[in-house]
């Protein structure tokens, strides 16, 4: 089984192919995904590499962590597990049914 690699701070410009073609200088690659905003297909400027063996990714680790890239240093090191979010509210409560408090409108309004 391969090792994940995560890969921040990647120029807007550097789609799959290109950062396939990086990481493979440094080993066998098994896939490879650019994370992109679901609204507008652009770049979120990161992304995983998936190497063949442990040895070649902690080889790809080593050489690219703080490589210069179109006048960026790219942050590369393990990617840790996937871990589950929460769906729902995140924002928590706000007071209130509507998501406002009945404060800072002349006071509390009377039950009479």
């Amino acid at each position: 089984m391969g090792k994940n690699i995560y890969v921040g701070n990647l120029p807007a410009s550097m789609g799959e192919a290109e950062l396939k073609e990086l990481f493979e200088q440094k080993g066998s690659v098994d896939s490879v995904t650019v994370i992109r905003d679901y609204d507008t297909g652009r770049s979120r400027g990161f992304g995983f590499v998936e190497m063949a063996t442990e040895e070649e990714a902690l080889k790809a680790i080593e050489a690219l962590n703080a490589y210069s890239l179109d006048g960026r240093n790219l942050t590369v090191n393990e990617a840790r597990p996937k871990t589950e979010r929460r769906r729902g509210n995140a924002g928590g409560g706000r007071g209130g049914p509507r998501g406002h408090s009945d404060r800072g409108r002349g006071g509390y309004r009377s039950r009479g």
